[in-house]
């Protein structure tokens, strides 16, 4: 790799596009861009192969979204043996579903033993690979507007599915006149103690968001536009996620979706009561098609089953202090918080026609063919599997660069052979 690299720097050395303010860093191993959960998880890989990377992360702390974007009540959602990074379990003592804290620990615990420093304040604005080269050119620009170039032969998408916030496009938000945030932006309940509150969304973090609000004397309303699975998080002594991946191993989709509604239907009764419609497809098979998460319910049903947290249809419009949806009703409320989700923001930065998409920011090939591009582009944390779909991905991209890294070892070692002195016969 060595003998590659300065062929092409001497070759570039009078190239005007290298002549410019930028300063330009030819890496050996890959770049990746993100040093969230999975690309930390991918770093790590690499390492066990002693293949050198570098991460580039826009933010000034490893797991940003995790340290600074998220409430204060959040816990993983699914069992921690469902979420660990490879090579590395969470610790015993940790509880099955580990707080916020205790993840932010576990990965950067996880950073410092495989020896992973990325490079912060580091905000990736374009990349687009150089078919001349034969190289990824990628410009970053740090807190200081200087700008840096790199030129790598392989390039990691980890910034995730959950890199912006989706804000949905309300008509009259100026007029409304009092607070309104994104879950990215909310913290605790606290502040909005005796006030009332309308949560727009109601997957996992506007369900836990709603039950924050109660816990803190607040009154919230929850906005259900769409038809929404909730599931108990345990059922019959375990993990409802864990039970459904064991059932998988020996019953078809269909039938431990079907097992999974009967046993809810049991323990929660009948959501639609409440304004909360099931979708026609299974919870298992829904999450396959289209990604949709079903609610793994904590607490936040008995709420609205008590009338603590009110349903609401879809909102029409806003207008001052008030709430007008679409069924014809208006409220008045003190502040709006929108559990909307988040986006890919891929598109906005790499300059790429065939792997992802530029609606959505995803690749275009499902889970479990994602991962890979081509020209050495690769994906990780896109899966619509979580921590789990990270790791898998991770694994594979290591292993195939492994592969490249080796037989391009091989031909620089043929390279430089061939340039030495040759002994006389």
């Amino acid at each position: 790799m060595d003998y590659c690299l300065r062929e092409i720097e001497g070759k570039q050395a009078h190239d005007p596009l290298f002549m410019s303010s930028y300063s330009t860093v030819w890496l050996h191993g890959p770049l990746i861009v993100g040093a969230g959960p999975s690309g930390l998880a991918v770093a790590a890989c690499l390492k066990q192969k002693t293949i050198p990377t570098l991460i580039l992360e826009r933010s000034n702390c490893i797991a940003s979204l995790w340290q600074l974007k998220t409430y204060d009540r959040l816990r993983l959602h699914l069992p921690k043996q469902f979420c660990e990074l490879p090579f590395a379990p969470f610790p015993s003592h940790f509880p099955t579903y580990p707080s916020k804290q205790q993840f932010v620990d576990y990965l950067e615990r996880y950073a410092e033993r495989f020896g992973i420093r990325p490079k912060f304040n580091e905000t990736v604005k374009h990349a687009e690979f150089d078919q001349n080269l034969g190289f990824w050119r990628v410009r970053s620009v740090d807190k200081a507007e200087n700008a840096t170039v790199y030129m790598c032969r392989w390039l990691i998408v980890a910034t995730g599915e959950n890199a912006e916030a989706a804000v949905p496009d309300i008509q009259g938000v100026g007029d409304f006149g009092r607070p309104i945030r994104h879950t990215s932006l909310y913290k605790s309940g606290e502040e909005f103690r005796e006030k009332k509150v309308l949560v727009v969304g109601c997957g996992n973090s506007g369900m836990e968001v709603c039950l924050d609000l109660c816990n803190h004397n607040a009154t919230p309303s929850l906005v259900v536009r769409d038809t929404v699975h909730v599931l108990p998080r345990e059922m019959l002594g375990k993990s409802t996620f864990g039970l459904s991946m064991w059932l998988l191993k020996w019953l078809p989709i269909r039938l431990v979706d079907a097992f999974l509604l009967m046993v809810s239907w049991l323990m929660l009764g009948d959501t639609a009561r409440f304004g909360l419609d099931r979708p026609r497809l299974g919870p298992l098979e829904l999450k396959n098609m289209s990604g949709k998460t079903p609610v793994l319910d904590v607490g936040t049903l008995a709420k609205i089953k008590g009338g603590d947290i009110k349903v609401r249809p879809g909102i029409k419009r806003l207008k001052r202090h008030t709430v007008e949806f679409v069924d014809g009703r208006t409220e008045n409320y003190d502040a709006i918080i929108l559990a909307t989700g988040y986006k890919s923001n891929v598109p906005y930065w790499l300059k790429e026609e065939d792997m992802f998409s530029k609606q959505d920011g995803y690749p275009r090939k499902p889970f479990p063919n994602g991962w890979k591009g081509k020209n050495g582009l690769y994906a990780v944390g896109f899966t619509k599997k979580g921590l789990l779909g990270a790791s898998m991905d991770a694994k594979r991209i290591a292993e195939d660069i492994e592969q490249c890294w080796e037989a391009e070892a091989n031909h620089t070692s043929a390279f430089a052979r061939s340039h030495l002195p040759q002994p006389n016969s």
